[in-house]
């Protein structure tokens, strides 16, 4: 079966309880019947102000029903979603803009400065849509809920091609964004890949409509990350097209009474979260509140990609929600299902410890592959299906998708060793690893040990220049609420968990940086420039 987004939502709608949620945002409601009138309005709309198959729709706001509702309208517009990290300064903003090729923009009302300062210089633009709560709109663009809710709402007459794409920007860990390229039918294969291994799946659109009609919607599910980063992204959309419900929050950043909040009022069955960083405030806040202030019943999984979630922090979640599963998820926007661990109150798995995606392999840095239980750090590399390449960028392409034995594979730079049981044990991003004395280090490994002392709410570990051991390994803390600092018992913390040339050099209280972006992701750069300034290092 060749698979495509648009064909599924107009495939799936008419089998679902039509007045069931789509989506959610606090006290809004949009049923499923709304949801499919909607985004065909706004997919016509769209096509009548030019757009054509294959052009490009940018995506700048925060999470909120509009984004979700959106991305259902490109998709049946065959237009290509384009993702705008909307912390961005304004040249960041334009160069994504201007990389893509937009030809559309859809823009939250609070970014409306930003979009007059680049318009003049986006010329490649041609509709300008803004997301207005009310009040009035700038006078370039026009008003997004008059698209949605101009026309019939019945759905287009439109042939659409498995080889429709999306695009993920990331910004990795060094250079600008790169535009992902994904094809419907390969992010398609690798979401359907995941859930073969417990089960049987639909394998065709007449199958899938058997199975909403036989099952009805799918339970809600909150992508507590923004919808502007893969995580979030790829989570709502899988949950969007087997008939579910996005629920999304009002806060700008993690509030997690609103989200435990939400939850409970909704029934949610999926959260999405990145790692620690979202995880050890929503166990502190559960810990912090009366018992019985949330019904968590509901709750089938909770789901982390991105970094690590160590396992004493899941440990503690599952104490508030016994019957759930803790799903971590290893991948990349480039490499999406290399593996994942599942976390039970009846099973733990060890911090970064995973099972190998059959699609996975690890290679040396010859291209032989690594053997199970020999210590021989690796790269992880993706089979088929994988995507297509960077946007307009054919050399940083090569090094990724790179073709070893014959295959191609997706490489984005994570290291590893495999155990001999197969599983494999995460060492970090290349691009960060740390030289000390000839020594590879991995930030992440001494990160966990870092953050299993009681005073440390998050580190970032990162190299600086050293005369004389080339760099040297360098922690940045975030000290737990009310916990002093003693920077000689954290570095012994750490010397006994790991060998002594892992050990920090120095540790430094992070008071004034911020250590990750909204996703969850660790900003090694900010971090290294502030511990550089902090110990006066050129």
């Amino acid at each position: 079966m060749a698979w495509n987004f648009g064909d599924i939502l107009d495939t799936i709608a008419p089998a679902l309880n039509q007045d069931g949620p789509a989506l959610v945002h606090g006290t809004r409601k949009i049923t499923w019947a709304q949801f499919t009138k909607r985004s065909n309005n706004l997919a016509r709309g769209l096509i009548e102000r030019g757009a054509k198959p294959g052009d490009k729709l940018a995506f700048y706001m925060r999470n909120r029903p509009e984004y979700t509702e959106l991305l259902a309208a490109g998709y049946k517009a065959r237009l290509t979603h384009v993702n705008v990290n909307y912390r961005y300064k304004a040249d960041e903003v334009f160069y994504i803009f201007d990389n893509s090729d937009a030809q559309t923009v859809v823009y939250g009302s609070e970014f409306r400065d930003i979009i007059t300062e680049i318009r003049p210089r986006l010329t490649k633009v041609k509709t300008f849509l803004e997301v207005n709560d009310g009040g009035p709109i700038a006078d370039f663009a026009e008003r997004y809920e008059d698209l949605a809710t101009s026309g019939k709402g019945d759905q287009l007459d439109i042939k659409r091609s498995p080889d429709d794409m999306l695009f993920i920007y990331t910004g990795g860990t060094t250079g600008m964004p790169k535009g992902v390229m994904w094809t419907h039918n390969d992010l398609r294969e690798t979401q359907l890949s995941a859930l073969r291994r417990l089960g049987p799946v639909p394998e065709s659109l007449p199958a899938l409509m058997a199975s909403i009609k036989e099952v009805g919607n799918a339970p809600p599910m909150i992508p507590a990350c923004p919808l502007m980063h893969g995580t979030g992204l790829l989570t709502a959309n899988g949950n969007i097209m087997a008939g579910g419900c996005i629920v999304t929050l009002d806060s700008v950043s993690l509030d997690p009474d609103e989200l435990w909040k939400a939850v409970d009022a909704n029934k949610v069955a999926q959260v999405a979260i990145v790692g620690d960083a979202f995880a050890k405030p929503m166990l502190r806040t559960l810990r912090e509140a009366p018992q019985g202030t949330y019904d968590l019943s509901s709750i089938v999984t909770l789901i982390s990609s991105g970094v690590m979630w160590s396992t004493e922090v899941k440990r503690g979640l599952l104490e508030y929600m016994p019957n759930a599963i803790m799903t971590d998820s290893f991948g990349a926007s480039e490499a999406v299902g290399l593996g994942s661990s599942l976390m039970t109150k009846d099973g733990e798995i060890a911090t970064a410890k995973f099972q190998i995606g059959e699609r996975c392999q690890v290679f040396d840095e010859n291209d032989n592959p690594v053997p199970p239980g020999s210590g021989i750090p690796g790269f992880i590399a993706l089979g088929a299906p994988i995507p297509v390449g960077y946007y307009k960028d054919p050399e940083k392409s090569a090094k990724t998708f790179k073709t070893v034995r014959g295959l191609r594979y997706s490489i984005p730079g994570d290291w590893c060793t495999v155990e001999p049981d197969g599983t494999l044990t995460l060492l970090g991003r290349g691009s960060a690893c740390i030289n000390t004395a000839g020594e590879k280090v991995y930030p992440e490994e001494i990160e966990e040990a870092l953050k299993t002392h009681p005073s440390v709410e998050d580190a970032l570990v990162v190299g600086l220049p050293d005369e004389k051991w080339g760099q040297s390994v360098t922690g940045v803390i975030k000290l737990a609420p009310g916990a002093a600092f003693d920077e000689e018992t954290l570095r012994a913390h750490v010397r006994g968990q790991l060998a002594g040339y892992k050990t920090p050099k120095r540790i430094l209280i992070g008071t004034t940086v911020a250590f990750r972006a909204a996703n969850g992701k660790a900003d090694y750069k900010t971090v290294t420039a502030y511990a550089k300034e902090t110990l006066g290092v050129a």
